[in-house]
This record gives C-alpha cells, sequence and structure tokens, in this order.
C-alpha cells in the first residue's frame, strides 16, 4: 500500500533494537482518516472471505480492528493480556511473547466471543517473529473456528515471522513489508 509506506517515510521513526516508531499516526496518536484506507484495503484484499469476526490482540490493534470492522459490518473481539475482575466464564488462554515488550504475556478470550461458526480475520499493527498471531491463531483452532487469514499493517520482513506462518498456508496480507531497518533508513519490499 503505497499511501502507508509514504507516511512510514514521512512519519516513522527507527529505534535500535529493529523497532519501528509510528505511534504519531497508527499506534499510539491515531489518524484516523488514514487508518480508515487501511480499512478500505483490508476490505479489498479480504472481499470473497466470509468473515464474521475480527480478531485483534490488546492493545495497539484495536483502533485498527475497529475500524476494519466496519468495512466488513462485523463485531471486533480482542485477547486480553490480563485477567481482570470483569472476565467471567470459561476462557480460551495462550502464551504470547511480545517482541517489544521482551514479555510473555498469558492471553485471555472469553470463550462465549468466538464459537465454531466463526469465520475470523485477524488484524494487528505489526508482525515482527509471528509470535502474537501464532497466539491468536491457537486460539482460533482451539475454538474450533475457520480462520480466513491475518491482515497486518506493517511486517518486519527480515524478522521471518509472515514467512514461517505462510510457509504454514497461513494467508497474511500485509500491507506494508520492511526488509531492512538500520540507523534512521529502511527499505520495503516491492
Amino acid at each position: 500500500m503505497q499511501l502507508l509506506k509514504e507516511r512510514i517515510l514521512k512519519d516513522g521513526t527507527v529505534k535500535p533494537g529493529n523497532i519501528l516508531k509510528v505511534d504519531s499516526f497508527l499506534n499510539h496518536q491515531m489518524d484516523i482518516p488514514f487508518i480508515n484506507e487501511i480499512g478500505k484495503e483490508f476490505k479489498r484484499r479480504f472481499a470473497g472471505s466470509p468473515i464474521t469476526k475480527i480478531l485483534t490482540i490488546e492493545a495497539s490493534g484495536i483502533g485498527i480492528a475497529c475500524i476494519v470492522a466496519q468495512y466488513f459490518g462485523v463485531p471486533v473481539v480482542f485477547a486480553k493480556k490480563a485477567q481482570s475482575l470483569n472476565l467471567d466464564g470459561e476462557m480460551y488462554t495462550t502464551k504470547v511473547q511480545s517482541f517489544t515488550h521482551k514479555k510473555v504475556y498469558d492471553v485471555i478470550l472469553s470463550k462465549k466471543f468466538l464459537q465454531p461458526e466463526d469465520h475470523v480475520l485477524i488484524i494487528d499493527d505489526f508482525l515482527a517473529n509471528g509470535c502474537a498471531l501464532q497466539g491468536l491463531i491457537e486460539i482460533v483452532d482451539t475454538a474450533g473456528a475457520t480462520l480466513e487469514g491475518a491482515g497486518i499493517v506493517i511486517e518486519k520482513g527480515f524478522q521471518h515471522g509472515g514467512d514461517a506462518l505462510r510457509e504454514k498456508g497461513i494467508r497474511v496480507e500485509s500491507l506494508a513489508i520492511v526488509d531492512s531497518m538500520s540507523n534512521d533508513s529502511l527499505t520495503f519490499r516491492a
């Protein structure tokens, strides 16, 4: 998606440790008209899929998933990274390691919000090593639901998480794939 690549080059910042900061428009401060274009693009890419739920993980993917869900006319459900008092009933659980936070989370999703008849599109802001995505896929599989694919805004192609998932036959649609990052420069996969 050329619009996204241009925005990353204009407003993104490369930090040590292969961190790409896009917090001025995507995952801290959110440029809603811009994210609306992202939602339209995911709808175009998954137009033939019978999506009934959008699934994401707390927290950065939630806003993007909500915009995408508007184009599919379906609910968003998100996996929580912490147990809270308002969670009740049976839960799907898995462990997910965060690349950015260098932490392992117990990820929780109420069973009442994901059923075997659901056709799920996973949406997230970043894909690096693929740990979060694999955790969400595990929840979809455990629920007996059908995974239609994953829509990723920015994939770090040099970390190979997306490649590993594609090799397993999972449809991964990334709007921008970063091939390399160093100091203050980055290159995109064509």
